[in-house]
């Protein structure tokens, strides 16, 4: 009897911990598949998007949209490692979105990515850091939140050039880092990514 006694009592103490764990993490989790879902989308999106840029004749914001859509499905991969961290895995889903011109495209990528920038990634990663979460989830949500804001300036030199005519001057050829998704033109290509330090050799090219 005495046994079975030390055996519930270690039962229940172990039931206590793991909920407390798990209470504490919640709003992250969370926080993590709505990340997931945004990048997701926004990657499929953007393959859409420079699918239409390209057939409008728009070469130059086709290969940007490329890029970009490569580097965000780098983000959600890095928070699918996160939530696996967890021990779960993320429910399946189609991602809906709508193409319209170019230039509409753009203001809403523009839109999206602003919203990351000022809202989603600093809400995310400041509930993280007040229940002192560390590792993979402050480095996924870090890099994505870097390079988000890389990707709103980007966009709007695009929308810039298409307006004046000018998307001719665009870059013609972005570099991917295949670790936190970090965005570059090839005529700017650092020696390393400022994010995560992966080197130069391993960027992904897009042309």
């Amino acid at each position: 009897m005495k046994n079975v006694k030390s055996t519930l009592f270690f039962a229940s103490i172990c039931l206590i911990t793991f909920t407390g764990c798990t209470s504490k993490v919640q709003k992250t989790i969370e926080n993590i598949k709505l990340g997931i879902k945004t990048e997701t989308t926004t990657s499929a999106k953007y393959a859409a998007f420079s699918q239409k840029a390209s057939a409008e004749g728009l070469d130059m914001i086709a290969k940007l949209f490329d890029a970009v859509s490569k580097s965000e499905a780098i983000h959600a991969s890095n928070h699918v490692a996160v939530l696996k961290s967890y021990k779960l895995e993320m429910v399946h889903f189609v991602p809906k979105f709508n193409v319209r011109s170019t230039a509409e495209n753009l203001q809403e990528a523009i839109d999206g990515e602003t919203y990351e920038v000022d809202t989603m990634y600093p809400m995310f990663l400041q509930d993280a850091k007040s229940k002192r979460i560390k590792g993979v989830t402050i480095e996924s949500l870090t890099w994505a939140y870097g390079t988000e804001k890389k990707h709103v300036a980007v966009f709007k030199k695009a929308l810039e050039a298409l307006k004046t005519k000018t998307e001719y001057n665009l870059p013609f050829e972005y570099l991917v880092c295949p670790v936190c998704g970090n965005t570059f033109d090839s005529a700017n290509e650092p020696e390393i990514c400022e994010l995560c330090g992966t080197n130069k050799e391993l960027f992904i090219k897009t042309k």
